[in-house]
């Protein structure tokens, strides 16, 4: 009896060389629909299903599959004599190959203004039901859902005649993660259109976007995955210009600089180290605001990470060289720039269109057997119930450096607070277990600078001693949640020293 292989892809991509070796190897092959007929156009001679199952496809292709003649081919365990004597008595015969692949589910749900009905209709169900088939049996059966396997596969057909047991046994894993990501999507799909935002169970995939060096140091392994329909603007969607390979490090910098970034619509630079900002300008130009962004802390700017929310232009790119940086996002890079930043061999440029549809996406954080969701933190102050809580009302100056302080103090660690003046940050305090303590870390970064600054905090003062430690600096104007027990005495503290003070109603912790 010839052995059999059943083929029936979505994606063709080397397909017809693979089936030839298959039948120069002696396999008959069943196939269906559209792979039936590019194989025979490719002189391939094919059974079709309906010969096989002796009935025809119905529901508009819906079943074809779906029977036993094919799953009994596929899931007769051969050690078995009642098995085999089973499919004897029904005249089915074995399957010892099945090469599938499913419908371009994920390519549907892509397009834009996809209609509900075009998405459904590419939910495969005879497909993942042969993989899984095979997949199951792969003591058997060889099972191939990736055009990658194709080469390895008919090389250990030739050379022994079967494959091994570790190729089929890897091969079947495959087919699972294939067919766990493909229901993964199709769940993220329906929840989003019925609307559950946190349902009883959270199921994501990511495909793998590249193999890393090494994690957070280098006694860790590490690879970068990516949603399969990320948004465009993102570290993942990047496209890297010049320079080595991005690190685990280099990845977390990058998102944490791009979404600084992205909170402003004047042209901004933002330098990042250890996920935190160490300098943010905006100003006229893209270059203004760098040489903003580097004057803010032009000590820990160096080996860190530059985001720009405009081209690079020559004059911008002849200023970030002078300094040593691991990475540059922008848009994207005059051909100048480009020859001038290209001179570092090393340095990473990416390109992000900074233009295209952005969305805000469910955060993700592993914790020691199980995982955190929470949507993101997309609120800014156009969302905030701003209320100016103190007898004096902000200046238009000081409006403009608390809305910077305000919108960069979302991003740093918490406790968190942010000074800034003249369009940009002039001192940072990040990640400290009480609040005046990050205070006292970005006044003193700030120094004389501090006088006639604006001061922002991620969360409520507990008490008044930040505002009497930004009186004592020269800060001249607060922009905080409010919300504490105590929020008077700071308001009281804040009119002594005659200090505006914003209360916004929204915190922004980031841990």
């Amino acid at each position: 009896m010839k052995k059999r292989a059943l083929v029936s892809v979505s994606n063709k991509e080397n397909l017809v060389p693979f089936v030839q070796g298959l039948q120069a190897l002696g396999y008959e092959v069943i196939s269906t629909g559209g792979t039936k007929k590019q194989l025979e156009e490719n002189g391939v001679t094919v059974i079709g299903i309906s010969e096989v199952t002796g009935f025809p496809e119905i529901l508009d292709g819906r079943v074809k599959t779906l029977h036993p003649a094919i799953h009994g081919g596929l899931l007769a365990m051969r050690s078995k004599q009642e098995h085999t004597q089973q499919i004897k008595e029904h005249a089915i015969q074995p399957i010892d190959v099945v090469c599938v692949n499913l419908y371009p589910f994920k390519e549907t749900i892509s397009k834009p203004n996809v209609r509900f009905e075009d998405a459904i209709e590419n939910i495969d169900i005879g497909g993942p039901s042969m993989l899984r088939s095979a997949a199951k049996n792969h003591e058997a059966v060889t099972v191939v859902v990736d055009p990658e396997d194709y080469e390895k596969v008919l090389v250990e057909l030739k050379d022994t005649g079967d494959t091994t047991v570790e190729t089929r046994r890897r091969l079947a894993a495959k087919v699972f993660r294939h067919t766990a990501a493909y229901d993964a999507l199709i769940a993220e799909f329906l929840t989003t259109q019925s609307g559950e935002e946190f349902p009883e169970s959270y199921t994501v995939t990511y495909e793998k976007k590249q193999d890393l060096r090494y994690g957070e140091n280098p006694h860790q392994q590490a690879a970068f995955y990516k949603k399969p329909l990320s948004t465009s603007v993102s570290i993942a969607a990047a496209t890297q210009l010049h320079g080595k390979e991005l690190s685990y490090n280099n990845i977390n910098d990058a998102d944490a600089a791009l979404a600084i970034v992205k909170e402003f619509s004047n042209p901004a630079a933002v330098a990042v180290k250890h996920m935190n900002p160490c300098g943010v300008g905006v100003g006229e130009t893209i270059h203004e605001a760098y040489l903003r962004a580097y004057e803010a802390d032009s000590t820990s700017i160096f080996g860190g990470i530059v985001a720009l929310n405009r081209e690079v232009d020559v004059q911008t790119a002849q200023a970030l060289h002078e300094i040593f940086l691991e990475i540059i996002i922008a848009p994207s890079f005059s051909d100048e720039a480009l020859q001038v930043l290209q001179g570092k061999k090393n340095i990473r440029l990416l390109q992000i269109d900074m233009n295209a549809d952005d969305k805000a996406e469910n955060r993700v954080v592993s914790v020691h057997g199980g995982m955190l969701v929470q949507t993101e933190d997309a609120y800014t102050l156009e969302n905030a119930d701003v209320q100016v809580v103190t007898k004096r009302e902000p200046t238009e100056q000081e409006w403009q450096d608390l809305r910077l302080a305000w919108q960069v103090v979302k991003h740093v660690k918490s406790n968190a607070i942010v000074l800034a003046k003249d369009s940009m940050t002039i001192g940072v305090g990040a990640g400290q277990m009480n609040r005046v303590g990050a205070a006292q870390i970005a006044i003193t970064q700030a120094g004389d600078k501090a006088i006639g600054s604006a001061m922002g905090s991620d969360a409520f003062f507990p008490m008044a001693d930040t505002v009497e430690a930004a009186a004592r600096a020269g800060v001249t104007a607060i922009i905080q949640p409010g919300g504490s027990i105590r929020d008077n005495d700071s308001i009281v503290k804040a009119d002594e020293y005659g200090i505006t003070m914003v209360f916004t109603g929204l915190r922004h912790f980031k841990h």
